[in-house]
């Protein structure tokens, strides 16, 4: 008996082309063509011919003119086979198609759409605000119409070997002047710095910063006045230029040219209030702006100090030029006017050089250069200051852009995943378009239709969060964005590539797996996504791999900013008030105290000189030391408890304590390499005759706070000296009364001194606002993260569950308990988030390690810290996991055996 064999295929790459390049309509004729003319070739030239033949014909087919009448196809309209649809028509009705589709979709699987959205929603959101910021960090200084020319001048100090020794961003009177008269390249010059005043408000004293600059400033800065002539508004030694906010607050009005302030000066030993004429009111400073100033004087430099040459050591303010065109053209041209820079500061300088090597001992060179004004922003070796604001760290921008690419990412990831496990559900769909013709090319465009539907969607929703998220924003990276920035033409078009990159990422991949399933066997229930799908299961451990590091990082953030708020600082500022004085003479504290203790309520005062000071001295016969200098007096240590480990505190027992003797602290002592401290000798040998013998060793206490290192302090009664500061003492539960007994002491006695008190505890704690508010950056995205990766993981349980709802009700018939059910349900879920943990735990340990060694004093990273985030996201997980669980393993076995 014969058998019937198969007869042999055509090349199925071949029909595969086919299928791909014909239009849907015109396969079905064009292929059973082909396929009428293969079988009669293969009875009678064999199937080697009939093959060759069958792929000439099929590339035959896919010449361009059969293209061109591909993409011209005619189709006849209902009821008139005359009548013929045109291309356009015909693209606009497969758009309506595929829009009533997507719509159709996504209003009948609404949690599936509301996951997507919300998720893409806020992932895009914190995208924009992260753009928000960028912008604006990159965009500070870039207004001024000289830009690109305006440098500002710096220098670097070299060892003899030429080591570098240090980089100083300021300057003194004499390199601005000199520079731009020796240099043809420098057009001009303006120093700028800051200083505080007082002045009269009405009765009222108050302290007001104030900035000095040159005459040119209003040229070589595009700083618009609102009156004034800007060529003359800051000629005159007593005129003030205000913006328009110190002006509506001076006078209550920016129409204020011609009126008069009082500012406080200091005519031959006296106090005075000098009349100032104000020439000019500007508008405020741009939010991205590195100088800002509200009160602006003329620069006054005597013919005395330009003529001392010793001033080219004096580094107090900035000095800004601006440089020809073609001067900046290159690095080459811009070293060239370095180096003439460095020849005027030799050839000026030499008697100074000499004396300070002679003098001082100084033998370290110096060696001047040119900083772009717009690159001191972001500088972390030269950054604005002396009256420039807002310095940052490119690094902010750095996490604040990963943090926002992790959530992003997290987000996308749930729309692949959900799409690829939602894909059975439309699997019959997908058949269905292929048997009547639909091709593999507009599969694609429909599900990357429904993409970009989303997509748009979550960006509109997007919109609406950034605008109700920038305030809390903006206090957390201390900006002030406003919502106008959002419309920016450059950020416009960076949110549409931001929507268009996103909507092709997110639902490129599922568009390519969903229109690659074969009709057949989605038609015949034969297709099945599940098994070991590495893609999706990789996204999961991908995500939850990013909320663990998040999870890491914020707990460590978290303890490091609580050692640092907690640790003991070596004193004791509990209830210490401290109030500023300048130029307080001793005198004036005697009797300050005296008023001060009258009240029960004040416990002790003592002074110390306002700010930090700071000197050199010499030790051990020629060894010199770097400190802070302070100027206290006996009740100073013991009010604040800072103890004496060796030796004695400064006594009135003792009167040469004034004159002769000092306290050092331990850090003092170690560098100096003292093992007896007691009566070794520190020379001011710049001062005649001016040697200390050290009395007492302080222990180590962090004056300056836990992110900076405890540096050698040295402590002395000069009655030279004057202090700046007084510390005051008060009992607890007296604050209210204690409070008004200091003001009206202090005013009584300095009427025409401004008045301001703080709480040192507070002082010291805002010594961390940058910790403080990267901690809570960290803690939202963290949250966030978790948020947008535990809502994708319940949808993905949701269509587990919903895939294996036929297997669940035969398994509750066959007497699986709920608790197994559960296990069943959850366990891939869980062993995949315990996974992440392997990627996550090396980066965030070695991340957080490098982060860590930016502070001097810091906690060590615990095991704990991982094993409390590992509970964290697994409990996390199981409850997303499991609320869906118990659902499904609570349900009706025979619905569901009913239903299948």
């Amino acid at each position: 008996m014969a058998t019937e064999t198969n007869p042999p295929r055509p090349p199925r790459w071949a029909d595969r082309l086919l299928e791909w390049c014909c239009a849907p309509h015109l396969l079905e004729d064009v292929q059973g063509d082909l396929y009428e003319v293969y079988y009669k070739r293969l009875a009678q030239d064999g199937p080697a011919k009939a093959r060759r033949e069958f792929v000439v014909a099929v590339f035959h087919y896919i010449t361009p003119f059969f293209l061109k009448h591909k993409q011209s196809a005619i189709r006849p309209t209902a009821g008139r086979s005359d009548e013929y649809l045109s291309p356009s028509l015909l693209s606009i009705s497969m758009l309506r198609n595929y829009l009533t589709v997507a719509l159709r979709t996504l209003a009948h699987n609404k949690a599936y759409s509301i996951i997507n959205v919300v998720g893409l929603s806020i992932g895009l959101a914190v995208a924009m605000l992260i753009i928000l910021y960028t912008k604006d960090e990159v965009s500070y200084d870039r207004f001024h119409a000289n830009n690109p020319h305006i440098y500002r001048i710096t220098s670097r100090q070299l060892s003899t070997t030429g080591k570098l020794e240090g980089l100083e961003g300021n300057t003194g009177n004499l390199q601005g002047p000199k520079f731009s008269a020796g240099i043809p390249e420098v057009r001009s010059f303006v120093r700028y710095r800051e200083d505080r005043v007082d002045i009269k408000r009405g009765t009222e004293v108050v302290s007001q910063t104030v900035y000095a600059a040159d005459t040119s400033f209003f040229s070589v800065f595009s700083f618009p006045l609102l009156s004034g002539d800007p060529k003359t508004t800051l000629q005159q030694p007593h005129s003030v230029v205000l913006s328009a906010d110190m002006a509506e607050k001076q006078f209550g009005t920016t129409d204020a040219v011609g009126k008069t302030m009082f500012v406080k000066n200091t005519t031959d030993g006296k106090d005075v209030f000098d009349p100032y004429t104000v020439t000019g009111i500007a508008q405020n400073c741009p939010q991205n702006s590195s100088i800002k100033f509200d009160m602006l004087v003329p620069m006054i430099v005597s013919q005395e100090e330009m003529a001392s040459v010793e001033n080219w050591f004096n580094i107090f303010q900035n000095t800004f030029v601006v440089l020809a065109p073609t001067a900046g053209e290159t690095p080459e041209r811009i070293r060239a006017v370095e180096a003439k820079m460095n020849q005027i500061y030799l050839a000026d300088a030499q008697p100074a050089i000499k004396m300070m090597a002679d003098k001082y001992n100084v033998t370290t060179r110096t060696e001047y250069a040119l900083q772009p004004f717009t690159a001191m922003h972001l500088s972390t070796d030269l950054p604005a200051g002396n009256g420039l604001v807002d310095r940052s760290n490119p690094n902010f921008s750095y996490i604040l852009t990963g943090i926002a690419l992790f959530i992003l990412l997290i987000a996308c990831i749930n729309f692949v995943n959900l799409t690829v496990a939602r894909s059975l559900k439309r699997a019959k769909e997908i058949g269905v378009r292929k048997v009547v013709g639909g091709g593999r090319t507009q599969l694609v465009f429909q599900f990357l239709g429904e993409s970009f539907l989303l997509c748009f969607g979550a960006f509109v929703l997007a919109l609406a969060l950034v605008i109700l998220a920038l305030p809390t924003f903006n206090q957390l990276a201390n900006k002030s964005l406003a919502l106008s920035y959002l419309f920016d033409a450059k950020l416009v078009l960076g949110y549409v590539a931001l929507f268009l990159a996103t909507g092709f990422l997110a639902g490129f991949y599922p568009a390519l797996v969903l229109s690659n399933y074969s009709p057949v066997q989605t038609l015949y229930n034969r297709f099945n996504l599940s098994g070991k799908n590495y893609l999706q299961k990789s996204l999961v451990v991908l995500q939850f791999a990013l909320a663990s590091f998040l999870i890491i990082a914020t707990l460590i953030s978290y303890s490091q900013f609580n050692y640092l708020t907690t640790k003991d600082l070596g004193y004791d500022d509990t209830g210490l008030v401290s109030v500023d004085k300048s130029k307080l003479t001793h005198s004036e504290v005697k009797l300050l105290k005296e008023e001060l203790l009258k009240s029960p309520a004040i416990v002790d005062v003592a002074p110390k000189n306002g700010g930090q000071w700071g000197t050199i001295a010499r030790v051990n016969g020629g060894a010199e030391i770097n400190f802070t200098y302070e100027t206290v007096d006996p009740v100073y240590l013991p009010m604040l408890k800072i103890p004496i480990v060796n030796g004695r505190n400064f006594s009135a027992d003792f009167p040469t304590d004034s004159t002769r003797s000092i306290l050092v602290n331990e850090s003092f002592a170690k560098q100096a390499g003292w093992k007896s401290p007691i009566g070794q000798v520190v020379d001011f040998w710049y001062n005649k005759d001016e040697k200390y013998t050290v009395v007492g060793v302080v222990k180590d206490h962090h004056f300056n706070g836990l992110n900076q290192k405890i540096t050698p302090q040295l402590f002395t009664m000069k009655p030279g000296n004057m202090y700046g500061r007084v510390f005051i003492k008060i009992k607890p539960n007296t604050t209210t009364a204690s409070l008004k007994h200091i003001e009206n002491v202090f005013k009584r006695l300095f009427p025409l001194t401004p008045y301001a008190y703080q709480f040192m505890d507070e002082e010291n704690l805002k010594r961390y606002e940058s910790e403080a508010k990267w901690k809570q950056i960290m803690l939202f995205g963290a949250v966030l993260t978790i948020f947008i990766s535990c809502i994708g993981l319940f949808g993905l349980a949701t269509l587990s569950a919903e895939r294996r709802t036929k297997e669940i009700g035969i398994r509750k018939v066959m007497g699986a308990s709920v608790s197994n059910i559960i296990h069943l349900l959850s366990s891939d879920f869980l062993t995949l988030v315990a996974l992440s943990f392997v990627f996550a735990f090396p980066a965030a340990w070695y991340a957080m390690r490098e982060w860590l060694q930016n502070y001097p004093y810091r906690i060590d990273i615990s095991i704990w810290t991982f094993v409390a985030a590992s509970v964290l996201a697994i409990l996390i997980a199981f409850l997303t996991v499991g609320f869906q669980s118990i659902s499904t393993a609570l349900s009706n076995p025979m619905k569901s055996l009913r239903s299948e």
